[in-house]
């Protein structure tokens, strides 16, 4: 501890600004100051402060004493009159100090407070003759001494990723931040209130599971210590909170973290937070009640509307939500009549013609849902529920009485995207075995996602589970649509992101590279070993000068980066090309980069290729990358350029 108190930065360092505050805390400790000292006393909140005096009068001094803590956040002033301005969990405070109110060492310590440095004060509300409701400090103590400077600037698209790994830094500097993750918990709490309200009760299910079931994911896999044996993180609630249907609730809810390691992009994120609810004795039409009950009412919670706007489109949430069957939707995009009984060739062709990859074993109804997923759900603007979904994507839904081939399934889908699944669930016990035995047979055929026999939940159906309803609610999603935030990663507070390193290197590499786990600058390529470098030949054959002239090299800056849905290796860009419109290119480098890598760059393109269909994203162009081997190991480094230069410009 004595140690840690007197240690002194390097001198070569001390123009640096955290070496300073280094040196200023170790003076402290010398002069017998605590700068973390253990005890605070805070009873006031600026925004209490501000609404209890709102109407007081400029240029008046009350006798009223206050006593606040927060972070300093502006310094401004000299002689024998400083402001500072305090910033609490509900606002900020002007402190309007005179050196007549406040004791010597107070006043010392006024002038070596740092931007940053969390302050307790306590003094009279007084209000300036300019008006501004101020506290003027009688005392003032020093509560924690920050040694890392804020940083002047921490908007804009290029610092997403350092925002993303420092949220603590993002929630001091940008209010906006602090609203959302505030709107957030407010829309949480709204859904438990109704919930309840409604007479379902909460519970809490085990999140490490022996079996894989309840939805169709790739799991997350650890060991349990103490049993010795392999469990899965869970990837739904939905098995448990059946079995307690059987064990005789009527109306169970859980709010909780589901984990699936699959992809990450805008909406999907491996780790992400679900509402699943299952009534007994009801069925699809109570679920639809539920669902736009419960989402109006997180709405009510944060909004003052029933019309929102989300990225640029208003979305009507008022009035009873529409219901559409799957086939309705996908005809209404081809522009032609489509059912379960389009025969199977022509499905493949629409499949084919826009670009979305088919599998020989797939019948109609897998189709039809592929066509749906790629096609019809990002048609979708208001609140819709649709309904049908065909057997083959619901292997735990009931199935029609009068068409087998469907489900009583519907997706609530709104601007594009899923916010609800709903299910009749099935209570069938032989049923059930048959699926879960189907879905075993697609495993062994190698499909990492599929279910695993739970042989004691059919064992719980045996005993009889009564007709029901249950429905799974994205919490992030509707996070994101009722305070129109465009990234999964913008509602939650801390995100997974990669470790740290270098980019270019490739990813199995980079956690094992002696080089990438140095202290060194980040996003610069190590240092060659020139010995284990091998580049390909030069091309033999010549291209003639006015060939070549034809392609246009452009800068571009990346405006957003996401991973498709159902790829590993492709990354779609949105980029900046200087024309004003938006141009996509999709390339196979999700091997080299994650899309948080690359959000913000410069990079260069080429701009006049025809179009590509790549998993049914037109391709406009071709990012430029440089590669080359060291030993084995083929590296990437996609060429990027000094954030000065602007986008469009050309290249010769």
């Amino acid at each position: 501890m004595e140690d840690n108190q007197t240690a002194t930065p390097d001198a070569s360092t001390a123009n640096d600004e955290r070496a300073r505050r280094l040196a200023d805390r170790a003076a402290l400790y010398a002069a017998g100051v605590n700068p973390y000292p253990e005890h605070s006393d805070v009873t006031d909140h600026a925004a209490d402060i501000e609404a209890r005096y709102a109407d007081l009068e400029a240029g008046v001094d009350t006798a009223d004493v206050v006593k606040i803590g927060g972070r300093v956040v502006a310094k401004r002033g000299q002689g024998k009159i400083m402001f500072i301005v305090l910033r609490d969990p509900s606002g900020d405070m002007q402190l309007f100090c005179r050196i007549n109110d406040m004791p010597s060492e107070a006043w010392e310590l006024l002038g070596e407070l740092d931007l940053g440095d969390i302050v307790g004060a306590e003094g009279v509300v007084v209000r300036t003759k300019r008006g501004q409701l101020s506290v003027a400090p009688r005392k003032l103590t020093l509560l924690s001494k920050a040694v890392r400077p804020l940083p002047e600037k921490f908007h804009g698209l290029s610092d997403k990723e350092t925002r993303y790994r420092r949220r603590y830094v993002d929630l001091i500097v940008n209010a906006d931040v602090r609203e959302t993750f505030r709107r957030r918990s407010a829309i949480v709490s709204a859904f438990r209130r109704y919930m309840e309200d409604n007479g379902y009760m909460e519970v809490e299910t085990p999140i490490l599971q022996t079996i894989q079931g309840g939805a169709t994911a790739k799991p997350f896999i650890t060991h349990f210590n103490a049993l010795n044996q392999e469990n899965y993180l869970r990837i739904a609630t939905e098995l448990h909170l059946k079995r307690l249907l059987v064990g005789g609730y009527e109306r169970v809810f859980e709010i909780g973290r589901i984990f699936r390691n699959e992809g990450m992009d805008l909406t999907h994120n491996p780790e992400f937070t679900t509402m699943e609810a299952y009534r007994a004795y009801s069925d699809l039409e109570g679920m639809k009640e539920l669902a736009e009950g419960v989402i109006k009412a997180a709405n009510a919670a944060v909004n003052d509307s029933e019309q929102i706007e989300y990225q640029g489109q208003t979305i009507d949430l008022s009035g009873t939500w529409p219901s559409r069957p799957m086939t309705s939707v996908v005809s209404d995009v081809l522009g032609r009549e489509i059912t379960l009984d389009t025969p199977v060739e022509e499905l493949r062709a629409a499949c084919a013609e826009h670009g979305i990859e088919t599998k020989p074993e797939w019948g109609a109804g897998k189709l039809v849902a592929e066509l749906y997923d790629e096609l019809g759900e990002g048609s979708i603007v208001n609140p819709t529920f649709v309904t049908d979904y065909p057997v083959e994507v619901s292997p735990l839904a009931k199935r029609h009485e009068d068409d087998p081939r469907l489900t009583h399934r519907f997706e609530l889908v709104i601007a594009g995207h899923e916010y609800a699944n709903a299910f009749s669930e099935l209570n069938d016990p032989v049923d059930q075995a048959e699926r879960f035995r189907a879905q075993v047979e697609e495993k062994f055929a190698g499909d990492e996602e599929a279910m695993e026999y739970d042989e004691d939940y059919v064992r719980a159906l045996e005993y009889g589970m009564p007709p029901a309803g249950g429905i799974g609610i994205g919490i992030d999603r509707v996070v994101m649509l009722l305070t129109n935030q465009a990234s999964i990663r913008d509602v939650l507070l801390f995100p997974h992101m990669k470790p740290e390193r270098r980019l270019g290197a490739p990813k199995k590499a980079a956690a094992a590279s002696p080089e990438v786990s140095a202290a060194v600058a980040p996003n610069k390529l190590p240092t060659l070993d020139l010995d284990k470098v091998a580049v390909e030949p030069l091309f033999a054959d010549e291209v003639d000068f006015d060939t070549f002239s034809r392609s246009d090299f452009r800068v571009v800056k990346v405006k957003d980066c996401v991973v498709p849905p159902k790829s590993k290796k492709l990354l779609k860009f949105t980029l900046d090309d200087g024309s004003g419109t938006d141009r996509v290119i999709v390339s196979g480098i999700h091997d080299y980069y994650e899309p948080e890598d690359l959000v913000g760059r410069t990079c260069v393109a080429i701009t006049n290729l025809p179009p590509r269909a790549f998993m049914g994203v037109e391709s406009c162009g071709m990012l430029i990358s440089a590669i080359h081997k060291e030993g084995d190991e083929e590296r990437l480094n996609l060429l990027m350029l000094d954030d000065a230069i602007p986008a469009g410009a050309k290249l010769y």
